[in-house]
């Protein structure tokens, strides 16, 4: 798995920019025998410290992004 960025910054509008990235990250990946399945988002809850849950800190909710890979297992095992 590769987490990538949720939001990408790009200096021209391309119209196809997270087709592009995507398309550079699984051709590299490509290459080392690694075949493209799916991407996934994964909420992460951040919960405040002691002093923070004091000074009435609530959680953070943030989302990452991952593209996950696979490969069959060599003959015989893992």
């Amino acid at each position: 798995m590769i987490q990538i960025p949720p939001t990408l910054v790009t200096r021209k509008v391309k119209g196809a920019d997270a087709a592009s990235y995507l398309e550079e990250v699984v051709n590299a990946e490509a290459q080392g025998g690694w075949e493209f399945w799916r991407v996934d988002s994964i909420g992460v809850q951040v919960e405040p410290g002691c002093l923070g849950a004091l000074g009435g800190a609530r959680a953070s909710h943030t989302i990452h992004y991952v593209i996950t890979f696979r490969r069959p297992l060599p003959e015989g095992g893992a």
